[in-house]
């Protein structure tokens, strides 16, 4: 994927990704056939610090690897068993499959690794049918 990475004070992604975010996309538009179709993702590196900024990649999937221009790098989601959720609903209510994902490690005696991510699905006019995906990888 294309992203920028940013230190996010917990509570700010919010304010933080839409200008990380546009320049990933002004930087694909200017690159013929690096995007095709790809979701925006916002790629999460929890710290243990409680209150400790998130770094976050804001992306966008792309069809090939690239080098760095700027801020925006070629990175991947990272490797590794992990805990999925997908949210229908609009993104206010994203925090319902976290809490999903958080129950079932509880559950099965699962930690979380540190990362987790959010693949955004096509907007929908009625945002009921907006699709999110979240992925928690697991320790």
């Amino acid at each position: 994927m294309a992203a920028v990475r940013r230190a996010v004070a917990p509570g700010e992604v919010g304010s933080a990704w839409g200008p990380a975010l546009g320049r990933v996309w002004s930087f694909i538009r200017s690159q013929l056939g690096l995007w095709s179709n790809g979701h925006n993702i916002f790629v999460y590196q929890h710290s243990d610090e409680p209150g400790s900024p998130i770094l976050c990649d804001f992306g966008v999937e792309v069809t090939r690897a690239f080098g760095t221009v700027g801020e925006v790098y070629a990175t991947e989601t990272p490797s590794g068993e992990a805990a999925v959720a997908v949210h229908r609903g609009p993104y206010g209510r994203l925090n319902e499959a976290y809490s999903a994902i958080d129950e079932w490690m509880a559950a099965n005696r699962r930690e979380s690794a540190g990362y987790s991510w959010e693949i955004y699905g096509d907007p929908m006019p009625d945002p009921a049918r907006t699709e999110t995906t979240i992925v928690c990888l697991l320790q």
